[in-house]
């Protein structure tokens, strides 16, 4: 493997699942506490996540 290489380490493959999680943990929070703002930055978290994974998964099969 090169120098500038990149590996893909378990952190680097976790951070979109990450992202959702926290999306849908904003999600609910907005929604118990009435807050909109705070449920569509949740939404927007999920759809990110959502994203990063699809990216992740395109970059792991193009280095295979």
């Amino acid at each position: 493997m090169a120098d500038n290489e990149h590996k893909h380490t378990i952190k680097d493959n976790i951070t979109g699942l990450g992202q959702k999680i926290i999306g849908e943990i904003e999600t609910l929070a907005g929604i118990v506490n009435a807050d909109p703002l705070a449920q569509a930055e949740g939404e927007f978290n999920v759809e990110v996540g959502t994203v990063r994974e699809d990216l992740e998964e395109k970059i792991d099969e193009d280095d295979q």
